[in-house]
């Protein structure tokens, strides 16, 4: 099974090299990869980082093509040479993928005409408006639409990496490949690029950042308004009055946003929404319902059914 990952001049290194980490862990663990890095005209080719690649003329036959970001893409030019390589490769491979602003080069390509994708939180907006025939996700950390797959950022490209390598060879294997590298396996495409305690600004109240911590790790305690206060010492009016001053909004907006994230990531996983609205806090399933519909515009189980389809297609094409 062959893995093309596609390198140009001016291509971020991490995003080259990230899939060809898991892809080739995945081989010495006993998967049948082989990775071929390959650029347009072959030869050496300058990296962001100021790194030299040497790398095979043209995409060779392939089971998979990866097309790698460079943080020139969103507002240059694409290279007329590095287009004709997608159009050419794409419709001869199984499944196409994109790391970061790499999602440009196949929008450009056409490859995500009428499909859902993603690419760097910073540059979705730019995506959508320059590629209106593309449904752009712009929080997710990656996106699978029908054999073509795209990830947001450069860390994102393990994870798209590490999914690819699940669809192929299952769990296990994907699970021995992530702890080879002491990455996390279960980041699963419908979370955010952004955690809600990523988002939110950092307390500088000694008293406020135990109670967010706590919400935190443990969404499902009790997070009562009279509960955090006692936590953080102080009264229900200061609390409330530290949240709006540190975190920009309520207690029980933010305890909430931290449980829909919660349930999020056990619907990606796999379990039921009784199951999700148990273990993320929510009093019962029609709690969970409200809160989906408020933040993500969805039923929990619209959302389910988006992920169970996108599992059934990657196991059908294993």
């Amino acid at each position: 099974m062959r893995i093309a990952v596609l390198a140009y001049a001016g291509v971020r290194l991490m995003d080259v090299t990230a899939p060809l980490e898991v892809f080739g862990t995945a081989g010495r663990l006993g998967a049948a990869y082989e990775t071929v890095l390959c650029s347009p005209d072959g030869g050496e080719v300058g990296t962001a980082a100021g790194t030299r690649l040497v790398t095979a003329r043209g995409v060779p036959e392939a089971d998979t093509l990866v097309v790698p970001g460079g943080p020139d893409l969103p507002r240059h030019a694409l290279p007329e040479g590095l287009l004709a390589a997608v159009r050419e490769a794409a419709p001869r491979v199984r499944r196409v993928a994109s790391v970061c602003t790499g999602a440009f080069v196949l929008a450009a390509a056409g490859a995500l005409e009428g499909r859902r994708a993603t690419t760097h939180w910073r540059y979705a907006g730019l995506l959508a408006r320059l590629h209106p025939g593309v449904a752009v996700e712009p929080d997710a950390i990656y996106v699978r639409d029908r054999g073509v797959l795209t990830s947001a950022g450069v860390a994102a490209g393990i994870d798209l990496a590490l999914a690819m390598v699940e669809e192929d060879h299952g769990a296990d294997l994907a699970r021995e490949v992530a702890r080879d590298l002491v990455v996390f396996l279960q980041r699963p495409g419908g979370q955010s690029q952004f955690s809600v305690a990523a988002r939110t600004p950092r307390p500088r109240s000694g008293p406020l950042r135990a109670a967010v911590d706590a919400v935190v790790a443990d969404p499902a305690a009790d997070h009562s308004a009279v509960a955090m206060a006692a936590r953080a010492g102080v009264s229900v009016r200061h609390l409330t009055r530290l949240f709006r001053e540190h975190v920009g909004g309520t207690p029980a907006a933010y305890v909430e946003a931290v449980r829909v994230e919660a349930a999020q990531a056990s619907l990606d996983a796999g379990e039921s929404v009784a199951e999700a609205a148990a273990r993320a806090g929510f009093g019962s399933d029609e709690s969970l319902r409200r809160a989906f519909l408020r933040r993500l515009g969805v039923l929990p189980s619209e959302y389910r059914a988006r992920f169970r389809t996108s599992r059934q297609e990657a196991r059908r094409l294993s």
